[in-house]
C-alpha cells in the first residue's frame, strides 16, 4: 500500500468504535518504512486533537485500520498511548 492511500482512512479501536481518520504518515527516511500514523480524533465539529499510532500497533489494514486497543476519545491527545504487540504473519 502506498503512503498516500493511508490519508483519510477511518481508524477503529478494538471495540470497532470510530476513533478518527489518518491525517499524516511519518516515514523513516533511511529505511522508507512507515513509523507512525497521525490520527485526527473524531471528537466534535471543532476538534482537531491528534494521536500518534505506531505502525506496529495496528492489528489490520483494509478498508479501515483496526487497532488492538481501546481509545478513550475523552482523554487529551497527549495522554493517549497506544502500545500493542502484533504478531507478524
Amino acid at each position: 500500500m502506498r503512503a498516500k492511500k493511508f490519508f483519510g482512512i477511518t481508524v477503529l479501536d478494538k471495540n470497532v468504535k470510530e476513533v478518527g481518520k489518518i491525517d499524516d504518515v511519518e516515514i523513516d527516511t533511511e529505511t522508507g518504512k512507515v513509523i507512525t500514523l497521525i490520527v485526527s480524533l473524531k471528537k466534535g465539529i471543532l476538534s482537531n486533537d491528534e494521536i500518534e499510532v505506531n505502525f506496529e500497533d495496528i492489528a489490520t489494514i483494509g478498508d479501515y485500520i483496526l487497532l488492538s486497543t481501546e481509545i478513550d476519545k475523552e482523554e487529551k491527545a497527549e495522554d493517549v498511548k497506544v502500545e500493542v504487540e502484533v504478531e507478524d504473519e
